[in-house]
């Protein structure tokens, strides 16, 4: 095999790699594992897990602290007892609270 074929070979086989990573990210954001739940508007700015809103992509992309449409996985059946500043709590649906201005 000449060298152009094992550069094709090698891009061919990155482009593969990239693909199964982004399929697993994908997989992951469909359904958490059994032992954890989506618990919205807990996360710092940047440090969302993903789902950050209108205008980003994903995981770390929130652009406030505690965005309410914004999640991160937690451990199942604590995110709606966590305390967090100014009287919140998490939430395990999408909040329309501490969204950024646009």
């Amino acid at each position: 095999m000449n060298r152009s074929n094992r550069m094709a070979l090698l891009g061919s086989l990155a482009g593969l790699v990239a693909i199964a990573a982004t399929t697993a990210a994908v997989a992951a954001d469909a359904a958490p594992a059994a032992d954890k739940d989506k618990c919205f508007g807990v996360a710092l700015k940047g440090k969302n897990d993903c789902a950050a809103g209108p205008g980003t992509t994903c995981a770390g992309t929130s652009k406030v602290d505690y965005q309410g449409n914004s999640w991160k996985l937690v451990p199942k059946g604590s995110c709606t007892t966590m305390k967090l500043p100014g009287n919140r709590t998490g939430s395990l649906t999408a909040q329309q609270r501490d969204l950024p201005k646009t």
